[in-house]
């Protein structure tokens, strides 16, 4: 078998795992159900697996444009790279999105500014626009409100005013609502017909809300401008290399800051007990050395990490402390640091070009401008 043969199949085989466990995990989130028993709860079967691709069609279709946008722009540029590689993940032991997402694989070193810059706005840009095509689709295409008695018919018993008694009932995280970003708020307020549109707590029941949400979510999450990421790429595109260097981490201890806020409050330490507060204690120890971890290869010299770490933890309290109802995003944390150490803050250093033309730079900016409408300061919202 000769290579491209074999490397076909691999992407190929690739892709229909990665269908086939996003249809899973799709079908999961429409009933509410899983496929793998569990106790005695009732099992999902293959007429809602076939169900499931109401959500997995659209959500591949949005990640592979994405993907093949930066592909063709890459061949354009006579930059050698892979067709992309998907990541299904899918354990059926609770719900999941069904994969890890995909990428492409550069395998040229790129020493151009503005193919760095072509390559990382194409995938973004094409796939925020069969986002909202979903999205629309979605909204516009809502069935019928009762369509909610029929994942949940306990429900039925409240009529629609089931949204003041259901979830008191639900344990804490026993409900996930989708946070609104300008876009989805906009779809929600202004499209949808109000009659149709489900409770908060019950828009991940619906496939192309659920694929076109995501979509968003993880488009925001690749447009932040910041080292490898795809926003990182336009935004040094747009400043160069030197203003890059100080905005981009700049940007990383503010991203940092915002998703610990509120982690850890003043109040947290007014505890008469000896045993909670050394408790608390050893717990604020551990999250300055996740945020020192995560923030360390800002500077080379490990004093320096250390120092801002202390400095995000210092202003966190002092804003909690002043505004306690103010609270940031923990399920950001991750992302934190895996940006700080794996990815990267700053930039791979380019050969000196003249800035971009004005077309570019308007097509820069207008990326920035899709960031600021997908990005949800808190994407998921946990019934308490």
């Amino acid at each position: 078998m000769n290579p491209r043969t074999k490397a076909y199949l691999v992407h190929g085989s690739l892709f229909l795992l990665t269908l086939i466990t996003t249809t899973l995990a799709g079908a999961e989130w429409m009933y509410g159900r899983l496929f793998i028993p569990f106790g005695d709860a009732p099992t999902l079967g293959w007429s809602e697996f076939w169900s499931g691709m109401q959500f997995s069609v659209p959500f591949l279709a949005i990640l592979t444009v994405h993907e093949f946008g930066h592909y063709f722009t890459a061949k354009a540029n006579q930059v050698r790279v892979t067709l992309p590689y998907y990541i299904p993940l899918w354990f059926g032991l609770g719900q999941s999105i069904g994969t890890l997402g995909a990428f492409i694989r550069i395998q040229d070193y790129i020493r151009s500014r503005r193919k760095y810059f072509d390559i990382g706005i194409a995938g973004p840009l094409a796939g925020f626009v069969l986002a909202v095509i979903v999205l629309w689709y979605g909204f516009t295409h809502l069935p019928p409100a009762d369509y909610i008695f029929s994942i949940h018919p306990e429900y039925q018993q409240y009529g629609f005013s089931y949204g003041e008694y259901v979830y008191q009932k639900l344990p804490p995280g026993g409900a996930i609502a989708l946070g609104d970003n300008l876009l989805f708020w906009f779809f929600k307020n202004v499209v949808a017909d109000p009659s149709r549109l489900p409770h908060p707590y019950e828009m991940i029941h619906y496939p192309y809300l659920m694929a076109g949400y995501l979509a968003l979510f993880f488009t925001s999450l690749n447009l932040i401008p910041i080292g490898q990421l795809d926003g990182g790429h336009i935004l040094y595109g747009l400043i160069g290399r030197e203003r890059f260097q100080w905005v981009a981490p700049a940007l990383f201890i503010l991203f940092a800051f915002y998703a610990g806020l509120g982690f850890f409050k003043p109040a947290d330490f007014a505890i008469g007990n000896d045993t909670v507060f050394y408790n608390q204690l050893l717990s604020l120890g551990l999250y300055i050395l996740f945020l020192y971890f995560s923030l360390n290869r800002i500077s080379e010299n490990r004093i320096t990490g250390m120092l801002i770490a202390l400095a995000v933890v210092a202003a966190q309290f002092l804003f909690s402390w002043l505004r306690p109802e103010w609270e940031g995003y923990s399920g950001f944390l991750l992302f934190v640091f895996i940006l700080g150490r794996f990815l990267g803050v700053y930039h791979p250093e380019t050969e000196p070009e003249s800035p971009l033309n004005s077309n570019r730079q308007i097509l820069g900016w207008l990326a920035l401008l899709v960031f600021i409408l997908c990005f949800s300061p808190k994407p998921f919202i946990f019934s308490e």
